[in-house]
């Protein structure tokens, strides 16, 4: 298919998506039953928030913090950052090794401001009472030692006076998550008076996903590559037998994930069930170079059971940006997808250069083209053959 019917499909999708999101934000529970002005009227909101909690704060508000793990990056696809008056303990620390694109954006802004906690939502009422911001937004991913709930909210609004929007985190790896992802985008934009721009994240994204689907929808399942991701970061780095099972771009692109039996979540298999599955692919998540001897690139490198696999003899072992870093980077995950489907079906991804389709991507979300400063944290070794 030509590049051009691509780029009209994508067009088609964007608005598609748009219209579809519009109108959901008013006919589903997102809707709070009041409108949020989208100029600069000094006014107050009631806002209904992920856990249900009636919260009535400042519309558009002068000011916010940002409470947990991903919580800030919302602020920044909504393109809100400048509100940002206080950070928490992993915003102030310059990485040795830096995995988040918003970071790599904002990172010398975000760093002068003041504490509010430390980081994966340990806020300190005292810190923020001194910053005093007009809405304390909260968040953190479901199912994890990280999430948060109504009851902290509350807890936290309680001891600071301050009004806290709480919602869960989300992700990509299944509709629920993704119904979570586009709740707090909605619930944020509403309090901010961005919902346009949340919708426009929101379509962008659907559009996305759909591109890649598109492209590979009709590949037969004997003709789908066989793929394992591996050294998947999790709450730090891992080596080769940390995966996904629901791994998004491989739905996306139509691939068959060896490991896909294992559910929905973050799991370690064992070396010997991949060495029985031997596949045709091997995707590294670069995180895994933060280990000693580059976990598990160095595993294929080292280990005699892991140097028989196909893809390591045949050339067929490829690094993607870790999307896991701080909670989930949205914008490496869809970025990610096309480098992996342009390297296992290159005749439907003729058009796309994936490092530019990922500057692409980055600027849409983040506002610049943070590409080439990501993947030199991870020594370049993104959207390439890795040799071992």
């Amino acid at each position: 298919m030509s590049p051009f019917r691509y780029t009209g499909l994508l067009a088609a999708a964007v608005l598609a998506a748009l219209v579809l999101a519009m109108f959901a934000a008013g006919c589903t529970g997102t809707d709070t039953g009041s409108t949020v002005p989208q100029g600069d009227t000094d006014t107050t909101a009631s806002i209904v928030d992920g856990f249900n909690r009636t919260v009535t704060v400042s519309s558009p508000p002068q000011s916010a913090v940002c409470s947990g793990a991903g919580c800030l990056r919302y602020l920044v696809y909504l393109q809100s950052q400048d509100l940002t008056v206080g950070v928490d303990s992993i915003e102030k620390e310059e990485q040795t090794i830096e995995g988040r694109p918003y970071t790599l954006a904002y990172g010398a802004q975000f760093r002068d401001l003041p504490l509010i906690g430390e980081f994966r939502g340990k806020d300190d009422p005292e810190k923020i009472l001194g910053i005093d911001p007009s809405v304390i937004f909260k968040t953190g991913s479901s199912g994890t030692a990280y999430a948060t709930s109504a009851a902290e909210a509350d807890e936290l609004q309680e001891r600071t006076g301050i009004p806290v929007v709480a919602f869960p985190y989300g992700s990509l790896r299944n509709d629920v998550e993704k119904a979570e992802l586009y709740g707090g985008l909605r619930t944020m934009g509403q309090v901010l008076g961005k919902q346009d721009r949340a919708e426009e994240v929101i379509a962008y994204v659907e559009a996305t996903i759909a591109d890649l689907e598109n492209r590979t929808a009709d590949i037969p399942e004997a003709d789908q590559k066989t793929v394992y991701i591996g050294g998947v970061s999790s709450a730090g780095a891992h080596g080769i037998i940390s995966t996904e099972p629901a791994y998004p771009p491989f739905l996306w692109v139509n691939a068959n994930n060896v490991a896909a039996g294992l559910g929905t979540a973050h799991a370690d298999v064992a070396k010997e069930a991949l060495v029985d599955w031997d596949p045709g692919y091997i995707f590294i998540d670069t995180g895994t170079t933060q280990m000693e001897n580059d976990g598990a690139i160095g595993e294929l490198k080292t280990d005699p059971a892991l140097q028989g696999l196909s893809a390591a003899k045949e050339g067929r072992v490829y690094g993607v940006l870790p999307y896991n870093y701080y909670s989930v980077n949205y914008e490496t995950i869809l970025a990610d997808a096309y480098f992996i489907g342009k390297t296992l079906y290159p005749d439907r991804f003729a058009d796309v250069d994936p490092e530019e389709k990922a500057n692409e991507i980055y600027t849409f979300f983040v506002g610049k083209p943070v590409f080439e400063d990501h993947n030199s944290q991870y020594r370049n070794l993104g959207f390439a053959e890795i040799q071992l």
